[in-house]
């Protein structure tokens, strides 16, 4: 006998258990023939996850490898990640999420009505991977304090956080970041039928008191202090593609899910689904968390002078608008798609003024009567004042791509742009700062007096060694480099570069064609390229359909210049398209 079961377009997703009556000569029989598995189906048209081109369904749905680009808005980084949404026992994984956080927006378990919703889904992945009290996924170390757990960038791929969280009783993992976490909740949602992506938002505020402005505070040296205010220098969550019949759409269209906890006033929380298109226009009363998605993409940045810790002034500089660019991994493509005009229309344009206007009136309510001419009265009090309204203009110029080992070099740019001599003093200084815009040591300094004959151009170069930064980088691999004005002189001038030094590359280099079930070989090689010894040198590989688990190789400590090369063999156990992936952690990062 034959079976066909062809479940409805709004059946709950799960596992069912199929069973087989027979009556025979007055007898009743039943009869186990399995179990089967019902996910959303992007390939159907009728399903809210309908996804019409191949293309993009291979990409946002089949695709177990990703890419998650991190660094700063001038210089943006990528490193690759393992998906792995068709990896054994990972669909019952996915399941074990919803019925832990099935409670989240029902009283109880038992009614499983809300598994046929994508929107409701997402709901309990997105609060499942950072946000449950007791059974999350993942946590965020606290203070940068990751002793008690894994470093958070040393993860390739989330198979092995769902598996550490599913066979610790569904305790969370320690410890993740914002591209773990959106690469984790990236592959729960594949696994069940949405098709969803990674994507990273470059100068991301995180701002308690005003939800459209971020404020940097820093001393007379240069020094970025903490503040309440965090300007990330990136971040990471999730889109999710799907029909949202709560905002009667007839049709599939990106929602940004971010299960990164924020604090939003109201204490930390995940946000989404929020529908891109209405963070794009400000209609913020039509979706979930859609004021704060659209403040984290449209925020303006203040930059303070902090004197003697009682009195404070703006700075006049160039800032940069928050949310420069939102980035995601291109269809069939290993480079990057910007998407920044999904989520915003091009700056200074009449549907961009247009969006903000809508937005601040449903943020602020006492401004809801407001006329524009007021809130761009209101907007231009809290900006800073430009550089060029000083009569200088400056800039910070990277020179070199410094990576592990090798000294940053810097061009420093001035400009008068008056017809008289100008004479400044100036502090300069760097400090590391982390990724969540959290400043760290400060460990270099200096002072340099600058005289600038009428409409002088001058570049001065500047030099920050190994030895200096070295000690303080750490995981932290991102260097905040200001220039400061003395205050004394008058108006304060500040220009700053955020900087961030590459780590060495681990070369991986297959020896032979990887086929099923036939062993294979590949060698890594690393060639330690700093002045000292790097000890503690740890290689975590992992692939796909070539390693049931990560495998670990003890490298000890590698000399100055010396290079490392280790062969493993593997066998493939499944077919598809394979990826190895290799880590190198060691006291230095």
């Amino acid at each position: 006998i034959n079976i066909s079961v062809f479940p409805p377009s709004n059946a709950c997703i799960g596992r069912y258990i199929l069973n087989m009556q027979i009556t025979s000569c007055g007898h009743t029989y039943q009869r186990c023939l399995g179990d089967f598995y019902v996910l959303f189906n992007p390939w159907c048209a009728d399903d809210p996850v309908y996804l019409d081109s191949q293309a993009h369904r291979e990409e946002y749905v089949l695709n177990e490898h990703g890419i998650l680009y991190e660094g700063v808005y001038k210089h943006i980084t990528s490193r690759p990640w393992h998906f792995g949404q068709f990896e054994d026992g990972i669909l019952d994984i996915c399941l074990k999420i919803l019925d832990m956080g099935a409670s989240y927006h029902h009283g109880s378990d038992r009614d499983h009505s809300w598994r046929n919703d994508p929107v409701h889904v997402s709901m309990v992945v997105n609060h499942m991977i950072s946000s449950h009290t007791t059974n999350s996924i993942m946590k965020i170390p606290e203070n940068n304090d990751y002793l008690k757990g894994t470093k958070p960038f040393s993860w390739n791929g989330s198979i092995p956080i769902l598996q550490q969280w599913y066979n610790g009783r569904c305790r969370p993992v320690r410890y993740g970041y914002c591209g773990s976490l959106a690469s984790v909740m990236c592959t729960v949602m594949r696994c069940l039928g949405i098709p969803s992506r990674v994507v990273t938002n470059f100068c991301f505020p995180c701002s308690v008191e005003n939800p459209l402005g971020i404020n940097e505070i820093f001393d007379s040296t240069g020094k970025n202090l903490s503040g309440k205010d965090k300007l990330w220098r990136y971040h990471c969550w999730n889109e999710s593609w799907m029909a949202r019949r709560d905002l009667n759409q007839c049709c599939g269209d990106w929602q940004c899910l971010d299960p990164t906890p924020l604090e939003t006033g109201r204490g930390s929380a995940c946000s989404g689904p929020t529908w891109v298109r209405s963070i794009r226009e400000g209609e913020l009363d039509l979706d979930y968390d859609g004021h704060h998605m659209f403040s984290r993409v449209n925020s303006n940045y203040v930059g303070w002078l902090s004197q003697n810790n009682s009195k404070k002034m703006k700075f006049f500089c160039d800032a940069w608008p928050c949310g420069q660019k939102l980035i995601t991994k291109s269809v069939g493509s290993e480079q990057f798609e910007d998407i920044t005009g999904a989520y915003k229309y091009e700056l200074g344009s009449v549907k961009n003024k247009e969006a903000y206007y809508r937005a601040y009136r449903r943020i602020h309510p006492g401004y809801c009567n407001a006329s524009n001419c007021h809130i761009d009265r209101e907007l231009s009090s809290l900006k800073n004042p430009f550089l060029s309204d000083s009569g200088i203009n400056m800039r910070l110029k990277m020179a070199n791509c410094p990576m592990y080992g090798e000294d940053v070099q810097l061009h420093w740019l001035l400009e008068n742009l008056r017809s008289e001599n100008k004479t400044l003093k100036f502090n300069l200084c760097a400090q590391i700062i982390t990724y969540s815009g959290c400043p760290m040591d400060q460990f270099w300094k200096d002072c340099v007096n600058v005289t600038l004959g009428p409409r002088e151009v001058k570049k001065i170069p500047l030099c920050i060694s190994y030895s200096q930064y070295g000690p303080y980088l750490c995981d932290h691999n991102i260097i905040k480099v200001v220039a400061v004005s003395d205050p004394e002189c008058g108006e304060v001038l500040m220009v700053s570069r955020d900087i961030v030094i590459n780590r060495p590359p681990v070369i991986v280099k297959l020896l032979s064609q990887p086929r099923l079930k036939v062993p294979c070989t590949a060698e890594i090689s690393f060639c330690n390229p700093l002045q000292e010894d790097m000890k503690n040198c740890v290689m975590t590989l992992e692939g796909c359909g070539l390693f049931k688990e990560p495998m670990t190789i003890d490298l000890g400590t590698l000399a100055s210049n010396q290079q490392a090369r280790t062969v493993v063999e593997f066998t493939p156990y499944r077919l598809g398209s394979h990826r190895l992936l290799a880590n190198l952690g060691c006291h230095k990062f």
